[in-house]
Formats: structure tokens, C-alpha cells, sequence
């Protein structure tokens, strides 16, 4: 299967749209530390449908030495009690910060969620010493990932196609 996969850029703190606030029963929570069975958990729930699998591979040595590396933050978006999403940074540069992953579980996609996280995404990948903030997507991700992107200002930069075999869901 041929697979698209886009490449996003904020270059300036001016250049973000932010989303409305989120419900007043949302909040964003830095996982830190994050454990391996924290990470696990959301990975798998946030990415499954999306056909997320490479974190999945990684053995908890190698997870466990990725997460307590200080260039990278994971926060989680919570809904009252319940785990709605999650979003994982890394600092890809000087001044550079990735939105590694990023995504809803789906129970709570089309809640108006979705572009509240990102802005709290951006907001910390400023924060944690980005300049400029990137990310890419590809076309196996949700539909509402690209508009919702490009919605909060992030200007497509590079495209590339490549070909994958789809693991079957599990």
C-alpha cells in the first residue's frame, strides 16, 4: 500500500491559531517520569486504529532509556478520571522541537478536543525550547489530523510516498 506522509512546520510563536479552551473537565498532565506501562498503555490506545506499531517493538529497556531521556516530555490529556489522549515531544534540534505523536483515544474524537491538545502541544514544545515546532502525518492517520494541523497554523513543508504493508488489527 502507498502511503503519504506530510511534513508540518510552526516557525513562530505568532503563527499559531489556537483552539477554543478545553471543557472545564480537561485538563493536560505531564507524565513525568513516564513509566514503560504509562507509555504502553497510551500508545496502544491512542495509535491502534491509526496502524501505530514501532513504539509496540521496542523492548522496556529501550523504551524505558527513550522516556528518561530530558529531551523528550510526555503529557497526557485527561477527562475527568478517564485517559483521552496523549502527546509525546522531542527535541529534534537546536531550537527544534518534534510533536512525535500526538492523537485521541478514539471514544473521544469529535468532542472538540483535538485542537484544544494541540494548542497545549505547542504551547509546551515552546516551552520546552522550540523555536520551531514540527510534526508529520501521513494518510493512514485520522482524517481530522491534517485539517486539524493546518487549522492551528502549521504549514505543510515536504511530502514524501512510501510503501507499507499493513500488519491485520488485533
Amino acid at each position: 500500500m502507498d502511503v503519504i506522509r506530510t511534513y508540518l512546520e510552526l516557525s513562530s510563536r505568532e503563527a499559531l491559531r489556537p483552539a477554543k479552551a478545553m471543557a472545564s473537565d480537561a485538563r493536560v498532565v505531564r507524565r513525568d517520569p513516564c513509566s514503560v506501562a504509562d507509555y504502553r498503555r497510551l500508545y496502544a490506545a491512542v495509535g491502534a486504529a491509526w496502524h501505530w506499531r514501532d513504539r509496540l517493538r521496542w523492548d522496556d529497556e529501550t523504551l524505558r532509556a527513550h522516556l528518561a531521556s530530558p529531551g523528550i516530555a510526555v503529557w497526557e490529556l485527561l477527562v475527568g478520571d478517564a485517559s483521552a489522549g496523549f502527546f509525546e515531544l522531542r527535541k529534534s534540534g537546536k531550537d527544534e522541537v518534534e510533536i512525535a505523536y500526538f492523537g485521541l483515544i478514539p471514544a473521544f474524537i469529535g468532542r472538540g478536543l483535538g485542537g484544544a491538545l494541540l494548542t497545549t502541544a505547542v504551547e509546551e514544545a515552546w516551552r520546552f525550547g522550540g523555536r520551531r515546532v514540527w510534526l508529520h502525518t501521513c494518510t493512514l492517520d485520522s482524517p481530522h489530523a491534517l485539517p486539524n494541523y493546518k487549522a492551528r497554523g502549521f504549514i505543510p513543508y515536504r511530502t514524501e510516498t512510501y510503501e507499507t504493508e499493513l500488519e491485520p488489527s488485533t
